[in-house]
Protein backbone atom coordinates (compact mmCIF):
# COMPACT_ATOMS: atom_id res chain seq x y z
CA UNK A 1 0.00 0.00 0.00
CA UNK A 2 1.87 3.55 -1.03
CA UNK A 3 1.65 6.01 1.68
CA UNK A 4 1.70 8.96 -1.13
CA UNK A 5 -0.28 11.40 -0.93
CA UNK A 6 -1.93 13.45 -3.77
CA UNK A 7 -3.26 16.27 -4.64
CA UNK A 8 -5.66 17.76 -7.44
CA UNK A 9 -5.71 20.79 -9.14
CA UNK A 10 -8.83 20.86 -11.26
CA UNK A 11 -8.75 23.84 -14.12
CA UNK A 12 -10.24 26.19 -16.29
CA UNK A 13 -8.19 28.06 -18.54
CA UNK A 14 -9.63 30.17 -21.31
CA UNK A 15 -7.01 32.75 -22.04
CA UNK A 16 -4.01 31.25 -20.39
CA UNK A 17 -4.20 33.20 -16.83
CA UNK A 18 -5.53 30.36 -14.91
CA UNK A 19 -3.37 28.12 -16.72
CA UNK A 20 -0.07 29.97 -15.53
CA UNK A 21 -1.41 29.90 -12.14
CA UNK A 22 -2.02 26.06 -12.04
CA UNK A 23 0.96 25.79 -13.31
CA UNK A 24 3.48 27.62 -10.75
CA UNK A 25 0.90 25.75 -7.71
CA UNK A 26 1.85 22.49 -9.61
CA UNK A 27 5.56 23.59 -9.26
CA UNK A 28 5.10 24.73 -5.65
CA UNK A 29 3.60 21.66 -4.91
CA UNK A 30 5.71 18.92 -6.49
CA UNK A 31 9.09 20.38 -4.39
CA UNK A 32 7.44 18.59 -1.39
CA UNK A 33 8.58 14.50 -1.39
CA UNK A 34 6.17 12.00 -1.27
CA UNK A 35 3.24 14.29 -2.91
CA UNK A 36 1.81 13.34 -6.14
CA UNK A 37 0.65 16.35 -8.05
CA UNK A 38 -2.27 15.34 -10.74
CA UNK A 39 -3.09 18.47 -13.14
CA UNK A 40 -6.26 18.13 -14.56
CA UNK A 41 -8.65 20.33 -17.03
CA UNK A 42 -12.01 20.71 -15.91
CA UNK A 43 -13.51 19.13 -18.73
CA UNK A 44 -11.19 16.20 -18.37
CA UNK A 45 -11.83 15.95 -14.45
CA UNK A 46 -14.71 13.83 -13.00
CA UNK A 47 -15.97 11.91 -9.78
CA UNK A 48 -13.30 9.41 -9.57
CA UNK A 49 -10.50 11.79 -9.70
CA UNK A 50 -11.82 13.66 -6.97
CA UNK A 51 -12.57 10.81 -4.47
CA UNK A 52 -9.07 10.01 -5.42
CA UNK A 53 -7.36 12.61 -4.35
CA UNK A 54 -6.55 13.44 -1.08
CA UNK A 55 -6.07 17.39 -1.03
CA UNK A 56 -7.79 19.79 -3.82
CA UNK A 57 -7.26 22.85 -5.57
CA UNK A 58 -9.88 24.38 -7.48
CA UNK A 59 -8.83 27.39 -10.20
CA UNK A 60 -10.96 29.14 -12.86
CA UNK A 61 -11.12 32.54 -14.91
CA UNK A 62 -13.65 34.63 -13.32
CA UNK A 63 -16.45 34.74 -16.14
CA UNK A 64 -19.50 37.04 -16.11
CA UNK A 65 -19.04 37.33 -12.79
CA UNK A 66 -19.06 33.94 -11.28
CA UNK A 67 -16.57 30.83 -12.20
CA UNK A 68 -16.62 29.32 -15.65
CA UNK A 69 -19.19 27.43 -17.27
CA UNK A 70 -16.51 24.10 -17.81
CA UNK A 71 -15.52 24.42 -14.07
CA UNK A 72 -19.35 24.78 -13.05
CA UNK A 73 -20.21 21.34 -15.75
CA UNK A 74 -16.92 19.03 -13.87
CA UNK A 75 -18.89 20.36 -10.51
CA UNK A 76 -22.11 19.28 -12.14
CA UNK A 77 -20.31 15.62 -12.73
CA UNK A 78 -19.05 15.09 -9.83
CA UNK A 79 -21.03 16.59 -6.83
CA UNK A 80 -23.12 14.09 -6.44
CA UNK A 81 -20.94 10.57 -6.77
CA UNK A 82 -18.70 12.67 -4.31
CA UNK A 83 -21.30 13.81 -1.70
CA UNK A 84 -20.67 12.59 1.70
CA UNK A 85 -17.36 10.60 0.35
CA UNK A 86 -14.85 13.73 0.30
CA UNK A 87 -15.72 15.21 3.85
CA UNK A 88 -12.80 16.99 5.54
CA UNK A 89 -10.09 16.56 2.45
CA UNK A 90 -8.02 20.29 2.39
CA UNK A 91 -8.75 22.24 -0.24
CA UNK A 92 -8.34 25.64 -1.74
CA UNK A 93 -9.05 27.95 -4.63
CA UNK A 94 -7.26 30.30 -7.27
CA UNK A 95 -9.60 32.85 -9.50
CA UNK A 96 -8.21 34.82 -12.28
CA UNK A 97 -10.46 37.88 -12.05
CA UNK A 98 -10.67 40.81 -14.81
CA UNK A 99 -11.95 42.80 -11.66
CA UNK A 100 -13.28 41.33 -9.21
CA UNK A 101 -13.50 37.56 -8.40
CA UNK A 102 -14.67 37.61 -5.53
CA UNK A 103 -18.16 36.11 -6.38
CA UNK A 104 -16.39 33.23 -7.87
CA UNK A 105 -14.51 31.98 -5.05
CA UNK A 106 -18.14 32.25 -3.01
CA UNK A 107 -19.75 29.86 -5.89
CA UNK A 108 -16.50 27.39 -5.00
CA UNK A 109 -17.00 27.87 -1.24
CA UNK A 110 -20.81 27.24 -1.34
CA UNK A 111 -19.87 23.83 -3.54
CA UNK A 112 -16.77 23.24 -1.24
CA UNK A 113 -19.27 23.60 2.11
CA UNK A 114 -21.85 21.01 0.25
CA UNK A 115 -18.70 18.21 -0.12
CA UNK A 116 -17.92 19.40 3.67
CA UNK A 117 -14.40 20.25 2.29
CA UNK A 118 -11.88 22.07 5.13
CA UNK A 119 -10.73 25.18 3.66
CA UNK A 120 -6.64 25.25 4.25
CA UNK A 121 -5.65 28.95 2.78
CA UNK A 122 -7.15 31.82 1.63
CA UNK A 123 -8.82 32.34 -1.90
CA UNK A 124 -5.91 33.42 -3.91
CA UNK A 125 -7.54 36.18 -6.72
CA UNK A 126 -4.88 37.13 -9.51
CA UNK A 127 -6.54 39.95 -11.30
CA UNK A 128 -5.55 40.98 -14.84
CA UNK A 129 -7.93 44.33 -14.90
CA UNK A 130 -9.15 43.24 -18.14
CA UNK A 131 -12.26 45.20 -18.90
CA UNK A 132 -12.55 45.89 -22.53
CA UNK A 133 -13.87 43.24 -25.29
CA UNK A 134 -10.41 43.12 -26.49
CA UNK A 135 -8.58 42.97 -23.17
CA UNK A 136 -10.52 40.36 -22.02
CA UNK A 137 -10.20 37.60 -24.64
CA UNK A 138 -6.29 38.53 -25.14
CA UNK A 139 -4.07 35.65 -24.16
CA UNK A 140 -3.08 36.78 -20.44
CA UNK A 141 0.66 37.11 -19.18
CA UNK A 142 0.74 36.68 -15.24
CA UNK A 143 3.11 38.26 -13.49
CA UNK A 144 6.36 36.48 -11.29
CA UNK A 145 4.70 38.35 -7.93
CA UNK A 146 1.22 36.85 -8.53
CA UNK A 147 3.27 33.43 -9.75
CA UNK A 148 5.23 33.57 -6.78
CA UNK A 149 1.75 33.80 -4.68
CA UNK A 150 0.48 30.70 -6.51
CA UNK A 151 3.82 28.60 -6.06
CA UNK A 152 3.62 29.63 -2.14
CA UNK A 153 0.13 27.95 -2.11
CA UNK A 154 1.23 25.00 -3.76
CA UNK A 155 3.89 24.54 -1.10
CA UNK A 156 1.42 25.30 1.70
CA UNK A 157 -1.14 22.63 0.57
CA UNK A 158 1.84 20.19 -0.61
CA UNK A 159 3.56 20.48 2.86
CA UNK A 160 0.57 20.49 5.00
CA UNK A 161 -0.76 17.11 3.52
CA UNK A 162 2.83 15.62 3.74
CA UNK A 163 3.09 16.41 7.29
CA UNK A 164 -0.64 15.42 8.17
CA UNK A 165 -1.12 19.09 9.39
CA UNK A 166 -4.80 18.46 6.99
Amino acid sequence: MSSTKTLLIVYHSMTGGTRQMVEAAREGAAAEEGLAVRLLEAAQAGPDDVLAADGLVFATPENLAAISGRLKDFFDRSYYAALDRLNGRPYASMVCAGSDGHNAVRQIERIATGWRLKPVAEPLIVCTHAQTPEAILAPKHIGEDDLDRCRALGEAMAAGMALGVF
